[in-house]
């Protein structure tokens, strides 16, 4: 089975608003089985025009089925409207190499 990877790109625009979030978010991923590979951090753009955000994150779940049980659980969709409070971004899941 192969893992899910949650991937998001976000620019914080509230920084007290997505403090509320970024405190409670790791609880959450982590009872879904979650594992954070990158949460904020130094990122410099290699290819492309612009930098998708100020910050990036990539969590690995144990297969891309439990990153969509996570999003849409009602624990991570309370946070949602936290996140987006504090930030514009994408968010996307990938299902990893077998």
């Amino acid at each position: 089975m192969s893992y899910g990877y949650v991937i998001a790109h976000v620019e914080v625009t509230d920084e007290a608003a997505f403090e509320k979030y970024r405190l409670q978010v790791p609880s959450v991923t982590e009872s879904f089985g979650g594992q954070y590979l990158a949460r904020g951090g130094k990122q410099e753009p290699l290819e492309g025009d612009i930098l998708l955000g100020n910050r990036t994150v990539i969590i690995r779940f144990d297969s891309y089925e439990k990153a969509i049980e996570w999003y849409h659980s009602n624990e991570y969709t309370q946070l949602v409207k936290l996140r987006q409070a504090g930030s514009n971004g994408s968010l996307m899941v990938v299902e990893g190499v077998s």
